[in-house]
């Protein structure tokens, strides 16, 4: 089956930040001044199939996560991986929505 993010991690395109095993771009529907969405360079569908193989994976993205929002000055900002349909899982590709530049109200939805 393919993978939207797969096949944009072979594409290379609109990265704002990389690393060996993480990248990060700006989401193409954004829902705040600022929507980047970070990603394995693997294929992990879900935080559900975190493992002991791939979670090296998540640990370089959230070792990334302060230096991406350093580098678009956000001093305050919301981190969201959805799970599952019902919670809003629209690609079935593990990813994490880094959003800033507003003021958001909780409980979120």
């Amino acid at each position: 089956m393919s993978c939207v993010f797969c096949d944009l991690i072979k594409s290379r395109k609109d990265w704002v930040y990389e690393t060996e095993k993480s990248c990060c771009f700006p989401d193409i529907m954004p829902a705040s001044d600022i929507h980047l969405l970070v990603i394995p360079k693997i294929h992990i569908e879900s935080l559900s199939c975190v493992d002991e193989e791939n979670s090296s994976y998540i640990t370089d993205i959230f070792e990334a996560i302060p230096k991406i929002v350093s580098k678009f000055n956000m001093k305050s900002y919301r981190l969201v991986s959805n799970t599952g349909p019902l919670a809003g899982q629209s690609v079935n590709h593990i990813h994490f929505h880094i959003l800033g530049g507003r003021t958001f109200a909780w409980p979120p939805g």
